[in-house]
């Protein structure tokens, strides 16, 4: 039965992918949206992750968005970007101590190594984004 499970997870993430879009080496060029399930998995499938959590009603986090699809177009092939709705992913919330979002949790190697609160310009998430990619 675990097998069948893992299969079933495989498929959910395969098909979110190709509904985001491809980039080259098969990345995705938009953000991919992520739940409890498939977290883990998905920060450990690419180098370089930066996981927007956020939730609908959040206005900050709206205003987030364009920037958070800009930069997943900008940077496909390096960088993936996902979308975790805090409301409805509590387990993954919680374990990475999201308590204001908008949140941006950036991972390497499948690891933590950043986390960011609010909606910070595009230039200043940028300079995270090289700083990350630079170790």
């Amino acid at each position: 039965m675990p097998s069948e499970i893992e299969e079933i997870r495989k498929k959910k993430l395969a098909e979110m992918t190709a509904r985001a879009g491809k980039g080259p080496n098969g990345y995705p060029d938009a953000p991919v949206v992520v739940t409890d399930r498939d977290f883990e998995e998905f920060v450990r499938k690419y180098e370089t992750v930066v996981v927007d959590c956020w939730a609908p009603w959040c206005g900050p986090c709206r205003m987030l968005t364009p920037t958070i699809e800009a930069l997943a177009k900008d940077h496909k092939g390096m960088i993936v970007f996902g979308k975790l709705n805090t409301d409805e992913n509590f387990e993954t919330s919680a374990k990475y101590g999201i308590m204001s979002i908008p949140t941006l949790l950036y991972f390497k190697g499948g690891e933590l190594v950043q986390k960011t609160v609010g909606v910070l310009p595009r230039p200043m998430i940028e300079e995270q984004l090289r700083s990350i990619q630079s170790r």
